[in-house]
């Protein structure tokens, strides 16, 4: 029962941190949702441009090919930018509070899974608009969503963690991240790569998820070869990065 409760206490406070969150994001803005999807949709442009028209890529309905892979990247990125500070910006409730500060962590990275899931109707119009079937395999999309979720929480704990006792760090995850972004098969499909340096893909947990992301709602494919190992990947990513917080924790209150 007490554990229950527990479980119970720490599911309603990311509900909560995650509101609070989306409401000082879009305090006092505008467009509100649509800065959700501005970014992702100019860089697909100056990609089509770049690729599809200049150098003419041969990739069929390539604004649907790269959105498809940009809006979970997208997700990627901002919680692990955010995560830099996440701590440090939240440094007076940690002081001052006594909670679960993980669940930080967790409601930022809530908070970047739902405009993932309000930006998808983007996608669905692409889908449309190139005429394609629609993707009957999106039934899979919890299980990925789920799985992506625990992969960014747990490189989130390491840096947020980490980022308290390196402060250097936080510009080394600028550059690594974009540096990661290349070795992505967002911008160009996986097949491209000779196969002879394709491993270096397959090391890349975020690669998995972009092809799989891109199967359903392109292919209306689910790899489960391919699930299995995100599945693997986000799993043990996450343990990681849960046992260096817990290693960290304790001092987290001298350092921020």
């Amino acid at each position: 029962m007490i554990k229950n409760r527990k479980v119970q206490y720490i599911f309603d406070l990311i509900i909560e941190l995650a509101k609070k969150e989306l409401k000082v994001r879009y305090k006092n803005s505008v467009l509100g949702y649509l800065w959700s999807i501005l970014s992702p949709l100019s860089s697909a442009v100056v990609f089509y441009i770049a690729f599809k028209i200049v150098i003419r890529l041969k990739i069929d309905n390539y604004v649907l090919f790269l959105i498809a892979g940009l809006f979970c990247w997208q997700w990627y990125t901002n919680s692990i930018f955010a995560s830099s500070t996440l701590f440090l910006n939240n440094s007076t409730l940690i002081k001052k509070v006594k909670f679960p500060r993980d669940t930080l962590v967790y409601s930022m990275v809530l908070n970047d899974l739902i405009h993932f899931v309000l930006a998808l109707p983007v996608i669905f119009l692409f889908i449309a608009i190139y005429k394609q079937k629609f993707p009957t395999m999106i039934v899979f999309l919890p299980i990925l969503l789920i799985f992506q979720f625990l992969l960014v929480s747990g490189v989130s704990l390491i840096i947020s963690s980490l980022n308290l006792f390196f402060r250097d760090l936080e510009r080394l995850v600028i550059v690594f991240t974009n540096l990661l972004f290349y070795i992505t098969p967002i911008i160009y499909n996986e097949d491209m790569i000779p196969a002879k340096y394709r491993f270096i893909i397959y090391l890349n947990p975020m690669a998995y998820f972009v092809i799989l992301y891109r199967r359903i709602f392109i292919n209306n494919q689910l790899e489960y070869n391919l699930l299995l190992l995100a599945a693997s990947y986000s799993l043990l990513i996450f343990y990681i990065g849960y046992r260096i917080y817990k290693s960290l924790e304790w001092r987290f209150a001298e350092v921020v």
